[in-house]
């Protein structure tokens, strides 16, 4: 019996290196409307890929399929299976509430190993001279990755000054993006199901001269061109109802306490001003 095939990402992220220009280009679109490829033709997808429809023929074989048909047929069945209305069927619920907490509480310190041990270290020290070094930090994130640019934000503006998240109120991102130049950095997180709008503003901020941090889960990402670097942070999850965000919000945490230890003095006195100004205004209860 022929194995389910493995999902999209990952399987143009295993080929992605063998793949031609013509290629990669098609593998962009594919990656960019996946939502919505079960609405297009072969021959739309490679004209939107600037690409023929033998080009697109070879793509889709290079991904183990036999054409655009059964590649089309193996979308369909991915998408039946990974939404969560789907998932819902897939929950056991013979467990008790305390069983069923451990064996979620389980697979995340699975991911979160699993995830450790693939990140790359050229990356990740990449990444911290960015946040220490810019002027100003723009914190970007659309949906679910909101939530961990919300919570990216909340951290680093504890241990350095300047960190505004630009989507905090609605439809002001041109007037929060027009502060940043080429001495600063924006800090975008794109986690599935991914927003339109994200690829917008960050071509947006690369022709201002931004500098751009890119937090995504996804194996082979579209952005990545935009970036000058790349933090992946695993988020689908095999098991349960929903993606999970433990492996985004854990790199957001190490990133905030490598910047406060990278930039020392700066970050502890930042603090001991922050900690001044809650007892002055008596709005935290006291860890005593």
């Amino acid at each position: 019996m022929r194995s389910p095939p493995l999902p999209l990402e990952q399987r143009i992220r295993q080929v992605h290196e063998q793949l031609s220009a013509a290629e990669r280009r098609l593998a962009d679109v594919v990656l960019t409307r996946q939502q919505a490829l079960l609405g297009y033709s072969a021959t739309e997808l490679a004209a939107m890929a600037g690409t023929s429809k033998s080009s697109a023929a070879r793509f889709f074989r290079r991904l183990g399929s036999a054409g655009f048909e059964e590649f089309r047929q193996q979308v369909r069945e991915q998408q039946a299976q990974t939404s969560p209305l789907a998932r819902m069927a897939q929950v056991q619920r013979s467990d008790t509430a305390l069983a069923q907490l451990q064996a979620h509480a389980r697979n995340d310190a699975r991911r979160l190993e699993a995830w450790a041990s693939d990140m790359s270290q050229q990356a990740l020290e990449a990444a911290i001279p960015l946040l220490v070094r810019a002027r100003r930090v723009g914190v970007l994130g659309y949906r679910h990755s909101h939530v961990t640019a919300f919570y990216a934000q909340a951290l680093l503006s504890q241990v350095r000054p300047e960190v505004q998240l630009l989507n905090e109120a609605a439809g002001r991102e041109a007037e929060q993006l027009a502060g940043l130049g080429d001495k600063d950095l924006l800090l975008a997180v794109d986690l599935r199901r991914r927003s339109t709008r994200l690829p917008v503003m960050l071509e947006a901020a690369r022709a201002a001269g931004v500098r751009v941090l890119l937090l995504s889960d996804a194996p082979v990402s579209v952005l990545a061109g935009q970036a000058d670097v790349v933090l992946r942070c695993t988020a689908a999850a095999e098991e349960g109802l929903f993606d999970s965000y433990v492996c985004a919000i854990s790199l957001v945490n190490y990133l905030a306490t490598a910047v406060a230890t990278q930039s020392h003095s700066r970050a502890q006195a930042r603090l001991a001003r922050i900690e001044q100004l809650h007892a002055a205004l008596g709005d935290l209860e006291s860890l005593a």
